[in-house]
């Protein structure tokens, strides 16, 4: 049976496969840790030095995008399933703007199968700190629950539009209240009652704007 350090290091090397396909460079330790659901650079450097130990990847610490898989690995890595997966608007990395309902455009993501995923542009520079910028494609899994710092699609029901307002941000519970924070210093946190707020989806990777 594979231990769970098995099972991540088997991620991390999916993941700077997919990461390098889809941005035509290397991934850094932490776009490599958001792609992974918001693990630690620590929790990942852990593991690059083991799979660099390994033979399994090419590793020069001292460059920010010094990662790749080992040449006599990458053919293992290119079976990786892709899914074609619906952009369904915009979404503000910024102030919110009104939730779109219906897909204008497909995107495929390499290596992954799930059924229940949706894509957003985003417009707005909030969420810059998580290297989500504006023309960025973040792809989400549709869920209406979330943890404490997960970056989240959020509806914010209690404004103007009918249909609600839609923002990326990440997500903190607090005892009467959530908060809707963004990753930018410049810009201040949004806070609503619980039963303002839906959430639509979770943030599982991005694909960047080159």
């Amino acid at each position: 049976m594979r231990s769970t350090g098995d099972r991540m290091r088997t991620r991390i090397l999916e993941a700077i496969s997919l990461l390098s396909d889809s941005t035509g460079r290397p991934p850094t330790n932490r776009e490599i840790g958001d792609h992974l659901g918001g693990k630690s650079t620590g929790h990942i450097d852990y593991h690059l030095r083991i799979l660099k130990e390994q033979g399994k990847i090419r590793h020069e610490s001292k460059k920010s995008r010094g990662i790749s898989i080992a040449t006599s690995l990458e053919p293992e890595m290119l079976p990786l399933r892709s899914r074609r997966v619906p952009v369904m608007g915009t979404i503000a990395a910024g102030r919110p703007i009104e939730a779109m309902l219906d897909p204008d455009d497909y995107v495929t993501v390499p290596g992954v199968t799930e059924d229940n995923l949706f894509a957003l542009r985003v417009r707005g520079k909030s969420m810059i700190e998580d290297l989500i910028d504006d023309g960025d494609i973040v792809v989400c899994r549709r869920q209406s629950t979330a943890d404490n710092g997960d970056t989240v699609v959020a509806l914010i029901t209690s404004g103007p539009s009918e249909a609600g307002e839609a923002t990326l941000k990440r997500f903190y519970k607090e005892p009467s209240r959530v908060r809707l924070e963004p990753r930018n210093l410049s810009m201040a946190p949004i806070f609503v009652n619980p039963e303002d707020l839906t959430i639509q989806g979770k943030v599982v990777t991005v694909i960047r704007e080159m």
